[in-house]
């Protein structure tokens, strides 16, 4: 586990070639097909080596939820452990990490009528304002979700209309996680917050050179996406989506994109910071691989 841009794939790709493992990725955004370069997902020469699950298999236009992960992660998982491997689960999606673990409650399905008023009102008042009406209802959810984190808030409120009831009270009942599954919880926690920032911001720039600008403007061109549906909420992609939109210029929208990729990092941080059981490691420092790979020993009774 660890916020973006701290080096879990590449970690992952050395860790595959010293154990047994197969990757399946937990990652909500490297599963739509044609969201390559801003999903930093792993290239054709790279998947060669360390093949990844649960990647680029939806299509953009179409929905994916947590309770949906739940279950295709738990077939990867049986289907690896049954060819007498291990599986290695990489990804910063903090949330499926969680109700892996946990199970997830039964929610009420979305309903566009609700979210098209809830995004009504985000336009007219903006998410922060959004964010206070949740807090009315259900601080507790509200005290874990950014007050920018438009599709969190958005979630949230719709339960609460859908259902009568706060999500977090729904999801402390809970459900059935993965309860035969012995997890080795290892989270990359890079000490150097100005450091990351630093990647981060590098990172954008090498996409932008790589043509993540024609990534998306691709996207932007079919009629059926728009930057209101869950794939283009993505970091990145709803920043250049809304310059393709006119609604700002390039430099500005870049701006924007680092902006929120930092913002991201921080939740995930914050999400990392509540895992129990968790060994932390410095994920920039000279013996993180060294750190980590004892660790799995240890486990294995290496």
């Amino acid at each position: 586990m660890g916020p973006t841009a701290s080096g879990k794939t590449d970690l992952a790709v050395r860790l595959v070639k010293r154990f047994d493992c197969d990757i399946i990725s937990v990652d909500s955004a490297m599963i739509f097909r044609g969201m390559d370069i801003g999903t930093a997902k792993p290239d054709p020469e790279t998947l060669a080596t360390a093949p990844h699950r649960l990647i680029d298999f939806l299509d953009p236009s179409e929905t994916y939820s947590a309770a949906r992960f739940l279950n295709d992660a738990r077939r990867e998982i049986d289907d690896i452990t049954q060819h007498g491997r291990t599986p290695l689960l990489v990804g910063g999606t903090m949330m499926y990490y969680r109700i892996l673990q946990l199970g997830i409650a039964e929610l009420p399905e979305a309903d566009p009528r609700v979210r098209e008023e809830l995004d009504r009102r985000a336009d007219e008042l903006g998410w922060p304002a959004v964010h206070a009406e949740l807090e009315a209802v259900d601080p507790q959810a509200a005290a874990r979700i950014d007050a920018n984190d438009s599709q969190r808030i958005q979630r949230a409120l719709e339960v609460h209309i859908l259902s009568g009831e706060a999500i977090s009270k729904l999801q402390e009942l809970g459900g059935v996680g993965t309860p035969d599954v012995d997890f080795v919880k290892l989270g990359l926690w890079p000490e150097d917050r100005a450091g990351l920032h630093t990647r981060i911001n590098q990172r954008f720039d090498e996409m932008m050179a790589a043509g993540f600008l024609d990534e998306v403007r691709a996207l932007h061109q079919r009629k059926d996406l728009n930057r209101d549906m869950p794939s283009m909420r993505c970091v990145g992609y709803r920043q250049l989506f809304e310059h393709l939109d006119g609604d700002c210029d390039l430099t500005h929208a870049v701006r924007k994109a680092k902006t929120a990729t930092r913002q991201l990092a921080k939740r995930q941080l914050t999400w990392l910071r509540a895992e129990r059981d968790t060994l932390l490691v410095d994920s920039f420092a000279a013996d993180c691989e060294q750190e980590v790979t004892a660790a799995i020993n240890h486990k294995l009774g290496a």
